[in-house]
């Protein structure tokens, strides 16, 4: 899998094996064992270099992209702003959720 990730990070930027091996500067044959899943333990020392030269975090290669997180549509952001009108505290609000989650978890 990480070398997968490797191999689709490199061509997302339309980079050869040979120009990311010289950019994170580690061999080519390592490099390509990686991807090809050959070698499947690299060293942290060279995921950090191939993480650097694709402008990325170890954590992409090693787990891959995070997810994208729902972004508050409207209606929430109508939602927050009537509680904060209404007095609600951030504590309070805080209250509520943990006792809601609670109440689903004891059903």
């Amino acid at each position: 899998m990480i070398g997968e990730r490797i191999r689709d990070l490199r061509l997302s930027k339309g980079w050869s094996i040979t120009e990311l091996a010289g950019k994170a500067q580690v061999a080519k044959s390592y490099l390509s064992n990686i991807e090809r899943d050959i070698q499947k333990n690299p060293s942290i020392h060279m995921l950090e270099r191939v993480a650097d030269a694709l402008e990325v975090s170890v954590d992409v290669i090693l787990q891959g992209p995070a997810e994208p997180k729902e972004q508050l549509n409207e209606e929430w952001l109508e939602l927050v702003r009537e509680a904060m009108d209404s007095g609600v505290t951030k504590q309070q609000f805080r209250e509520y959720l943990e006792f809601t989650k609670w109440k689903l978890q004891s059903k």
